[in-house]
């Protein structure tokens, strides 16, 4: 895969319009962030720093916002299956898209304050 666009197509309509949801939500958060494919799954940067990534699966999407994302939200991100540094939201629930746009616009945050050190 050379581009999120292909990525997506890949996957089933239903699947793809989740992708594409949580895609819509990380542009809207975070539109000076680059998009790319990273680790064969989207990711995105912002000042040359990785802020977050996704991906799709058979039975969820996962969202990875590196440990400080799923640490600094981890009291809502306790019902869904979790693993280091990622998150699974079922696509059999409606996608947690609020909660994935409060945990972008926390990297973003993060990122910049870093970047002012």
């Amino acid at each position: 895969m050379k581009t999120v666009n292909q990525y997506i197509a890949q996957f089933p309509p239903e699947t793809q319009k989740l992708l594409q949801r949580v895609r819509d939500v990380i542009i809207q958060t975070a539109p000076d962030a680059e998009e790319s494919i990273s680790y064969a799954m989207p990711a995105y940067k912002l000042n040359g720093k990785p802020l977050v990534y996704f991906a799709g699966y058979k039975k969820h999407i996962g969202f990875y916002a590196t440990p400080t994302g799923h640490e600094a939200f981890k009291n809502e991100l306790s019902k869904y299956k979790q693993g280091k540094g990622s998150v699974q939201f079922p696509i059999t629930e409606p996608m947690p898209l609020d909660l994935i746009k409060r945990i972008v616009a926390f990297r973003v945050s993060e990122n910049f304050a870093k970047a002012k050190k």
